[in-house]
């Protein structure tokens, strides 16, 4: 690894280069710090086992220990992942999410299952990079290539149909991308050193799922603000695509098909309910489940930069762990930054409300969209889906309840969006998809930088315009103006995004 990372140290300091700084890694590990947990693995040489930093198993001898990037890396040097801490199910680098470059954006598209879909050339394609040139690139930094982190995510994807769920083991097969039965097999015993036949009579005595659903963790690193992160999800939930009872729920536009989710906080994860109508879509749709809770995230280190600024302090130490709240469609996402221009969000839900019962008629929570399986039996998805970018371009001027001139630059988004003129996945070069969102008439600074907040997932976006934010930094004694508000945020870099939530609530 020629690239140097740092990583948020337990003493404070951080850890450079996580394959070569053997001794702080060691010490992450002899402490079973779960912070670390996604950042490297614990490759044991005597055992042949990965673990991931927290595994409560022994502490292994320094001899016999090794320290690599990536899980894949560790199965592509014929390492097995340990069946007691799950190092394939620890949450992920919180790199991918925040940094722009290359390898991060690939790591986003691996993980939405762009390789299962279209191969490393349509990966290759979607970056802009020769098959080698990124091979290159991701086998520096991680220790494997494209197909070998495909391949990692996909054993994963079949341990948890495995586990969770009555489907056959050749229908698991391909609903997690293998190419065959045998590719299948002999993945899962090469990563687990178990038959997947007996992977699943070890999970038998789990308590099974409700029939057509999969239910499953998704973890994160400690600390979690459950009700600030919720809390903003549900004052902005559109009638119809989201409910909010007793948990946040949601439909989902998914590669090959609808989907629904029920995401619930509980201790130390978020309970995860999916109602798939083909399971192919299992691991893009824990994906952008992830990216909108923002758990991949690195609470502490963004913690600690911000709780520098004696104005932040007691904000921080009071509500630790507050994360940025994202999204799992971009499209979606920038309609409702357009809505939002000068509106309550109260009153951005009733328009975009009556969008989706004008674009998808049964926009009534509980309202069956059906779709085929594709893979066993089809299953129904509750909810109505936010409605595409092609059905959007074409709606009747009926449907979009606000005025002449904002009309127009939903159209003209949605038109861009249809056509692949622009793209706002998480795999898009963040600065060009702000040039073209600015390009658009209508949109403006505010807008292209609250996309790039949520849909882009930019760690760094200020708006000192907002009205809230002013608000918010008028409650804590900062100033409320533009310029000089902007001003104040530079010393907020690289969270500048986080500083934004905080203010915001204190608004």
């Amino acid at each position: 690894m020629s690239e140097t990372r740092e990583l948020s140290g337990g003493d404070g300091g951080t850890i450079e280069d996580v394959e070569l700084d053997f001794e702080r890694c060691y010490r992450a590990v002899d402490s079973r710090d779960p912070r670390f947990d996604g950042w490297f693995v614990t490759a044991v040489t005597s055992t042949r086992i990965y673990c991931r930093p927290s595994c409560p198993a022994v502490t292994p001898k320094r001899g016999n220990v090794r320290f690599l990037p990536s899980p894949a890396a560790a199965q592509r040097e014929g390492f097995r992942a340990c069946l007691r801490c799950r190092p394939d199910a620890a949450p992920g680098s919180p790199e991918w999410d925040n940094r722009a470059d290359v390898v991060a954006r690939a790591m986003r598209l691996i993980a939405d299952g762009v390789v299962d879909r279209g191969g490393v050339p349509g990966l290759a394609s979607r970056l802009g990079y020769t098959e080698r040139h990124l091979h290159r690139m991701l086998h520096a930094e991680l220790g494997a290539g494209p197909l070998a982190l495909a391949r990692a995510q996909r054993a994963q994807t079949a341990r948890v149909l495995i586990e969770t769920t009555d489907l056959g083991l050749a229908e698991i097969a391909f609903a997690a991308g293998f190419r065959s039965v045998r590719q299948f097999n002999e993945t899962i015993r090469e990563i687990y050193g178990r038959a997947p036949s007996d992977l699943r009579r070890a999970s038998a005595g789990r308590s099974a799922a409700a029939s057509g659903t999969i239910t499953l963790r998704l973890p994160y690193r400690a600390p979690l603000h459950a009700d600030a992160l919720f809390g903003f999800l549900a004052a902005r939930a559109i009638p119809g695509v989201e409910d909010v009872d007793d948990c946040y729920q949601r439909t989902l536009r998914l590669p090959h098909g609808a989907g629904a989710v029920a995401l619930r906080p509980c201790d130390g994860y978020v309970q995860a309910t999916l109602r798939l109508t083909d399971v192919r879509d299992l691991a893009p749709a824990v994906a952008r489940c992830r990216r909108l809770l923002d758990l991949d995230a690195d609470p502490e280190a963004v913690d600690t930069a911000l709780a520098v600024d004696p104005a932040l302090s007691a904000v921080v130490l009071k509500e630790p762990g507050v994360r940025l709240p994202r999204a799992v469609d971009g499209f979606e996402l920038a309609v409702r930054a357009i809505v939002g221009q000068q509106v309550s969000v109260s009153a951005a839900r009733r328009v975009l409300a009556k969008l989706v019962r004008e674009c998808a008629p049964t926009a009534e929570w509980g309202a069956p969209v059906t779709a085929s399986a594709g893979v066993g039996a089809p299953h129904s998805v509750e909810g109505a889906l936010f409605p595409d970018a092609a059905t959007v371009a074409e709606a009747p001027d009926g449907a979009f309840a606000m005025p002449a001139a904002r009309r127009r630059t939903i159209r003209a988004l949605a038109t861009a969006v249809a056509a692949g003129d622009l793209v706002l996945d998480p795999g898009v070069d963040r600065a060009e998809a702000e040039k073209q969102l600015l390009a658009l008439p209508g949109v403006g600074p505010w807008t292209a930088g609250y996309v790039a907040l949520r849909a882009l997932g930019d760690p760094d976006v200020f708006l000192p315009t907002d009205l809230g934010a002013r608000r918010g930094a008028a409650a804590l004694g900062l100033p409320d103006q533009p310029g000089p508000l902007a001003e104040h945020a530079a010393r907020w870099r690289p969270w500048r995004s986080y500083a934004l939530i905080r203010l915001w609530r204190q608004a």
